[in-house]
């Protein structure tokens, strides 16, 4: 693809400055090659923007999975964002990326105070010294999305304020544009790429994004777990509606130690360990389950260790959300895993995929195989984490994809074992998740939840026919309503009857060349006209038969 065809593919000259940077992070750790065979370099330079790509290539001598992990994280938050959800799909990519990409992290060095001050005042109407009893510039933590600071209230209760740093949004819609670009370049140039659907997990990746910068948004997940949890043993923090804005989020402050500082630093006996595990496990199992709305980044910073022993969580950008027919699917393939029920299972995982193109026979043959592993085990002794891992290889093998909801389930049901097995090496997943998926499943299967479920599909259904019957009637008015028909064995029908259609051509033309001969020798007075007829019909009749070799038709 030549430079101007990439340059306009990839845009406007305000996102060539970030282009060369994108180029030369990708080059400085290894992948100057990707770089070429996107065009990207080619383009660059046709620009004027000049990339050495010759003094980069072999920098990188860590593996590759590794590499790609430091490049995503110095790209900075829309990337990393990128690999994150890549590092919950053990549907597309095997264990060894999977982990490597999980420790992706967005840790940055803080913005001074001084420059986010004036963003402070605007959106609390007043210096952060006036509203508050007390206000500390020295944040707690910084991102590459937002730092928090700590604060008092003037009533004495304890906050934190989650400020997002001035400017990030401009730098992540630029990014989040560029992005877009390159999936679609990466699809149409590199066909092993194609498999992983670039283009999806960018869309995926900018609406996760766009999301975390409002944080008004990580306010409802917030509040909405709060009273999930209000009679639980998992603390939330409150949100105080009053101060939060799309910049700003202000939080009670939880006191504790994360959970990674918590194991670190030693503290606990072992009988505090397995009751964090239980009560952990226990209170992400009941959102997932009992809520169907769950906190899907569970990892040992985001879970607190409280001074009164109990655990919190914070940190509500990511969420997950399940409806009542996605937890009954879940439930169901594992009742069929462990019931032996092969169609089940097959049944689930494509209606989970959505692709029409799997070979079912191979899949039931794959599935029967992997369940027999698991055959005439209670669910209570399933190894939850060894079969998560044999269903994602199952997927991969079969080119079959999860749908975003369920992949992050999946990825939450792997960070909850790892972080158990961390602080209880006897902790087994599914003695946790039994009592919450058998009685999930008898609620899922009642008459009402049934005639619910049905009530639901049937509004669903009357609503969308007649809209869609206005859509199909607009577009035939119009002249653009038409009909695509994929059949597989149409294409080799074709080239039959093409085959078929050229012999009898030729075979005409033939016949004809020797009646003219005929003709020619035995009526004609003066052979000389007839002859150079009969040439020019051999004349026109090779150059047909030529042309109907070289094109194949």
């Amino acid at each position: 693809m030549s430079g101007s065809i990439v340059l306009q593919t990839l845009g406007a000259a305000r996102d060539l400055g970030r282009l060369h940077e994108i180029a030369a992070v990708l080059a400085k750790h290894g992948f100057a090659d990707l770089v070429r065979r996107l065009g990207i370099a080619s383009g660059l330079e046709q620009a004027g923007r000049l990339l050495h790509l010759e003094g980069m290539r072999g920098l990188a001598d860590k593996g590759r999975e590794e590499s790609v992990r430091e490049a995503l994280e110095e790209l900075g938050p829309t990337f990393v964002k990128v690999g994150q959800i890549l590092a919950g799909r053990s549907d597309l990519l095997p264990p060894t990326w999977t982990r490597e990409l999980a420790r992706l992290h967005q840790s940055a060095a803080p913005v001074p105070i001084e420059e986010i001050r004036a963003q402070l005042v605007e959106d609390l109407s007043s210096p952060p010294e006036e509203v508050f009893e007390h206000f500390d510039p020295e944040p707690l933590a910084a991102a590459s999305i937002a730092q928090v600071h700590r604060a008092r209230l003037l009533s004495g209760e304890e906050v934190v304020l989650k400020v997002r740093r001035p400017g990030i949004r401009q730098k992540v819609e630029a990014d989040v544009r560029l992005l877009g670009r390159l999936a679609e370049l990466a699809e149409r140039e590199l066909p092993e790429l194609a498999r992983y659907r670039p283009r999806s997990l960018v869309r995926q990746a900018t609406r996760s994004l766009l999301r975390e910068l409002d944080l008004r948004y990580e306010a409802r997940n917030a509040r909405r777990l709060f009273d999930q949890c209000r009679d639980g043993g998992i603390a939330i923090p409150r949100v105080h509606d009053r101060w939060t804005r799309e910049r700003l989020l202000v939080l009670d402050f939880l006191e504790g130690p994360s959970m990674g500082e918590w194991l670190a630093s030693g503290e606990g006996s072992a009988a505090d360990r397995v009751r964090a595990a239980r009560e952990g496990a226990d209170a992400v199992l009941e959102m997932v389950f009992v809520h169907g709305f769950f906190h899907a980044d569970p990892h040992p910073g985001n879970v607190l260790v409280l001074e009164d022993g109990r655990l919190g969580l914070v940190d509500f950008g990511m969420v997950g959300v399940l409806s009542d027919e996605r937890r009954l699917e879940f439930l169901e393939l594992l009742a069929g895993v462990s019931e032996g029920e092969v169609d089940r299972v097959v049944d689930v995982l494509l209606d989970w995929s959505h692709d029409g193109r799997v070979d079912e026979d191979v899949l039931r043959e794959e599935c029967a195989a992997f369940i027999e592993r698991y055959r005439d085990l209670a669910l209570r002794d399933l190894d939850t984490g060894a079969l998560l891992a044999d269903v994602t290889t199952l997927l991969r093998a079969n080119d079959l994809f999860l749908p975003e909801d369920v992949a992050l389930l999946l990825k939450v049901f792997v960070t909850l074992e790892g972080l158990g097995l961390e602080l209880d090496p006897e902790f087994v997943m599914s003695r946790h998740v039994e009592p919450f998926a058998v009685r999930a499943l008898v609620e899922l299967r009642s008459p009402g939840a049934v005639a619910r479920r049905g009530a639901r599909l049937l509004t669903r259904l009357l609503t969308r026919v007649p809209r869609d019957g206005r859509r199909f009637l607009k577009r035939l008015r119009s002249g653009r309503a038409g009909v695509d028909i994929d059949v597989p064995q149409l294409d080799r029908f074709s080239a039959v009857v093409s085959r078929s259609a050229n012999r009898v051509t030729i075979g005409l033309v033939t016949s004809a060349l020797i009646v003219g001969t005929a003709i020619c020798t035995s009526v004609a007075e003066e052979p000389l006209p007839a002859w150079l007829g009969f040439a020019s019909s051999v004349v026109v009749g090779a150059w047909l038969i030529l042309s109907i070799l070289r094109s194949g038709r």
